[in-house]
């Protein structure tokens, strides 16, 4: 028995319909996917050659009283967990969107840091943390506030963690997990805001 010529037009009709259905939805979400890319290229960090401060774990101290788990000169003020958890992640190595210890990004570091030392939870990306912190200028940086940079696109796309004495901890492109100065002409450069996380 033959199915009815106008039956026939509308399985036709509909399967391509379903096939159009099938062929928006790739065309959408390749599209969508390439606009997530090109916009995250505005918060990717940059490669920045650097010799860092300190880039390996170090060794624990000799002598507890004069230096705290990162050697740095000890001050009583000094918080010995943020140092500790900090030289327990240096030398892991830069991994964009990582998070863990096989490769680890600017904002998870610091995140983790975070959750790790003071149990609060951050935002996941450099540019969300901004909404985490009360944002202060450079002259009033004390240890563990985050530290807020641009990339050559003016948006913020890096973070780390002040210690003392113009030294900061971040997850860097070039060299993972390390210390920096502060100091140093990129960072000088680049330097945003100061954010102390709201209570």
């Amino acid at each position: 028995m033959k199915t009815p010529r106008p039956i026939l037009l509308l399985l036709a009709a509909a399967t391509l319909l379903f096939a159009g259905c099938d062929a928006l939805k790739t065309f959408l979400n390749r599209d969508l996917a390439e606009e997530d890319f090109i916009i995250g290229q505005l918060y990717v960090d940059e490669m920045v050659k650097e010799t860092p401060v300190i880039a390996r774990p170090v060794a624990a101290p000799s002598n507890p009283s004069r230096s705290n788990p990162l050697g740095l000169d000890y001050s009583p003020d000094d918080n010995q967990q943020l140092y500790q958890a900090i030289n327990s992640w240096l030398g892991v190595p830069y991994k964009y969107g990582g998070t863990d210890r096989s490769g680890i990004d600017c904002s998870a570091f610091v995140g983790t840091i975070y959750k790790q030392v003071y149990g609060v939870t951050l935002h996941r990306s450099a540019n969300d943390m901004l909404r985490d912190v009360t944002l202060i200028p450079k002259s009033q940086l004390r240890e563990g506030d985050i530290l807020f940079f641009t990339n050559s696109k003016g948006k913020v796309s890096h973070v780390g963690i002040y210690l003392k004495e113009q030294l900061f901890a971040h997850a860097s492109t070039s060299n993972g997990v390390s210390v920096s100065r502060l100091d140093n002409t990129y960072w000088t450069k680049h330097f945003y805001k100061g954010g102390r996380v709201k209570k």
